[in-house]
């Protein structure tokens, strides 16, 4: 397993995503999800990125069931500040010094664990003080529950802010071949302060994998309420799984590890977290490290997909909330 740094770890340079193994995908089935785990595991993967809110806490207890056994082996990224109701997509930010040490409590609850290993801002509340979250943060680093601290979804600006306030070891952002936003600062604002990115959706939530149907989605599935699934987006993206099929052919390889690939390839810093719930998914998913991209492929792959590319916004009004924050 190839690695990468994150503030003074060393993970894997492909880490797994965990929140479709409880909800948003449709349905899940746990046993699944744990062979998945384990998989993932013995094939080197060392970082696991969950939240409070995936599931309504189902996340954060299924991979309290994994690391069983497994402490001080694997790296655990979970997250706060996104308040729902079961069932709801309907989300308020909640930065407030007390939810944040009541979350931090609940998540090492349900971890099973003692410290969380990068405790993430889910989203940031633009009323709540960033002196005052990255100030409690830093007390709960200092109280030895969190080992490291992260930020989702923030401009250059905010991440230069917090910084200088507190280490700041990671930005997790969406970052894809149709969402090219962080390419706006945020990727460089990382590189200039050795902040770690994880990319999460690097796949487009499967649609550059060319293995959605947007027509039969499943009961429970969020993407059917999602604008680039859905409508007259959906007929307009069509086009760009086609594409990134074209130039995995010229590759040999499958969509997803093209997709991937080029993720790696954008800087050191950079570290997908792809999730899938099947272990062959998995797989495949890993075979991305093996793809090498020379100036030629990164020039052809920038062409197909420049920035701005994909028709509709990334998520429904609700889902937009605290982005670029």
């Amino acid at each position: 397993m190839k690695t990468r740094k994150l503030a003074e770890m060393e993970v894997s340079a492909l880490g797994l995503g965990c929140m479709g193994m409880s909800e948003f995908y449709g349905p899940s089935d746990d046993a699944e999800s744990l062979r998945t785990l384990a998989r993932a595991a013995d094939e080197g993967v060392t970082l696991f990125d969950t939240a409070d809110t995936y599931g309504c806490g189902h996340n954060e207890e299924l991979l309290g069931r994994f690391l069983r056994g497994r402490h001080g082996t694997v790296r655990i990224a979970t997250k706060f500040g996104l308040v729902r109701t079961p069932g709801s997509y309907a989300r308020r930010i909640d930065n407030s010094p007390a939810y944040i040490r009541a979350a931090c409590e609940a998540s090492l609850r349900r971890l099973g664990v003692e410290t969380i290993d990068l405790y993430y801002a889910h989203r940031l509340d633009p009323a709540a003080p960033l002196e005052q979250t990255i100030g409690t943060l830093a007390r709960l680093v200092e109280q030895g529950k969190v080992r490291a601290i992260g930020l989702c979804e923030v401009a250059p600006a905010t991440l230069r802010r917090a910084a200088a306030i507190h280490p700041i070891a990671a930005v997790q952002s969406e970052y894809s071949l149709w969402t090219r936003d962080p390419e706006g600062g945020v990727l460089q604002a990382c590189r200039d302060l050795g902040t770690a990115f994880c990319a999460y959706s690097p796949l487009g939530r499967g649609f550059l994998t060319g293995s959605v149907d947007t027509a039969s989605l499943a009961p429970g599935d969020f993407r059917s309420f999602n604008p680039r699934f859905t409508g007259p987006h959906a007929r307009a993206n069509a086009g760009l799984a086609d594409a990134v099929r074209a130039l995995a052919v010229t590759k040999g390889c499958t969509p997803a590890q093209l997709a991937l690939a080029w993720l790696l390839a954008r800087g050191a810093h950079v570290l997908p977290i792809p999730g899938t719930r099947r272990p062959d998914r998995l797989l495949e998913n890993l075979g991305a490290l093996a793809v090498r991209l020379d100036a030629a492929d990164l020039a052809a792959i920038d062409a197909a997909f420049p920035p701005g590319i994909a028709s509709g916004e990334r998520y429904s009004p609700e889902g937009m909330k605290g982005l670029n924050a």
